[in-house]
Order: structure tokens, then sequence, then C-alpha cells
């Protein structure tokens, strides 16, 4: 598959669950060049050199994306390394919880910076590149269903999706004549290893997969593969002209009503 040739993508969150999932797979379709990024400076390297290893370059950019300095420098190393950039996926996001009563100021305003600002700063600098070489671009934020409403556990989490949301529609509209598409996904329940750790700490036992996905419609969650083949649509010219989309990718529908009797 080659629905992403020369294309020249940043991926940030790319070094591990469902950045590193989309990264992988955007090598496998063609992808010129990608940019992913991170704090863990060992596992960031690793996959850059294993992908790189395949075909496809790849840079690790070790970046804390509260930190505007760190957002400016990721586009600045695509930059420097492939002299532009036609795709970019907003997928890293802080997924600390807490609920109204427990979560801290400081928390809030960590989540808002990470999973807000950072796409807003990186996305600011990535436009400037594609409108100065006239590039069509696709831009794809990793959103969540909780961005509705999300759990009681979940209150700023879910309050940074909705603001992402909204984000994604606001420059979607904006770029429109630009012709760079912007869209975002709404990812249900998806099984990463992070999922497991959260599981875990929950009081989970540890095989709670194993018993969580026989109850599910299609009998297992939503996988990383699963996203990136989503995403990689969306980034590819195959979706055409579709912008300012936010697609619920789940198993339930949002807003049908529950049976309380189960199915």
């Amino acid at each position: 598959m080659s629905c992403l040739d020369g294309k020249i993508i940043i991926i940030t969150g790319g070094t591990q669950g469902i950045g590193e999932g989309i990264a992988r797979y955007a090598a496998e379709c063609g992808a010129a060049g990608l940019v992913i990024c991170g704090r863990n400076e060992q596992n960031g390297n690793s996959i850059a050199q294993e992908i790189s290893q395949q075909g496809c370059p790849t840079i690790f950019v070790r970046a804390d994306l509260a930190d505007v300095k760190d957002c400016h420098r990721i586009v600045a190393a695509c930059e420097e390394r492939f002299g532009s950039v036609h795709g970019l996926v907003n997928a890293a996001a802080n997924t600390v919880r807490g609920t109204l009563e427990n979560t801290s100021v400081e928390l809030w305003d960590y989540q808002f910076a990470v999973n807000v600002r950072a796409p807003f700063v990186i996305t600011q600098q990535v436009v400037r590149i594609m409108k100065e070489q006239n590039i069509h671009g696709s831009i794809v934020n990793i959103l969540s269903l909780a961005s509705y409403c999300g759990l009681p556990v979940i209150c700023a989490y879910s309050s940074t999706k909705g603001a992402l949301s909204t984000f994604t529609k606001n420059i979607a509209n904006a770029l429109r004549y630009d012709r760079i598409r912007v869209n975002g996904l709404n990812i249900g329940w998806t099984d990463t290893p992070q999922e497991h750790d959260v599981q875990v700490a929950m009081g989970q036992p540890e095989n709670w997969k194993e018993i969580a996905e026989p109850q599910l419609p299609h009998k297992r969650m939503i996988k990383v593969d699963d996203v990136a083949r989503l995403c990689v649509f969306y980034l590819s010219d195959e979706s055409g002209i579709v912008t300012g989309s936010l697609v619920d990718y789940d198993q339930k529908v949002v807003g049908s009503v529950i049976n309380p009797l189960g199915k």
C-alpha cells in the first residue's frame, strides 16, 4: 500500500500506543519521512531507528508538550530534516484521572497545556509551512468519545477533548480555501499498554481484557491498528475533500438509549 507516497508526516505521541501504531502504519503506507516526539528518549530513538531501517526515514524529537518551546522544536526539526510537511497527527495526550472534587488546578492547567495548547502551537507552525509551500495538507486530531461528556473520573481530560473538538472544526473552516483539511477522530475504548496500566491501577486483575472483551458487541476492544488505518485514510488523498468531520469510532452509538436489561 502506498497512499502516503512522498508525504512527510509529524506524529505527536509517536513513541507509544496509538501514536506509535500510526507512525508504523504510515511508514508501511509509503510515507517519505516521519517525525515522532515524546519524553521517553530511549523508546523514541528505538522506534525511529526501527522504522528508518524499514525504509522510511524517521527522526525522534525529545519533547515535553507542556513546553511551548519544545512544540516549536518539533516542527523546526521536521523542516530542517525534510524541508517540508504534508501531514500532522496530534495524537499525544495526558490522561491522568481526576473528578471535579479532586482535580487540582495544576492538573487542569497541565492537561490543557498538553492536550489543547500543544496541538494549537504545533498546528500553527505546520500550517505556516503548508501555506508558504502551497501544500494541500491534512491534519488529524486524535480525540475521544469523552469529548461528549466522559466519565466523572476524567473531568479535566474530557474537557480538553471537548476543546480540541471545537478547535478542529474552527480551523477546518478557516483553512478550507487553502485546501488544508482538518479532521478529528473520536476514539472509544482502545487496547493499549497504557489502558492496561490504568485498569490494573484501578484494581482490575491482570487478565481484565479476557473478561471484558467477550461482553463487547464485536467481542474485542478497538485495536491500535484500527485507529492507525482510519488515521492514515484521513491523512491520504483517498479521503478526498472531506474536512471538519468528527468521526465517532466505537462500538456504542452516541446518543442511543441504553436498555437496562442489557441488549
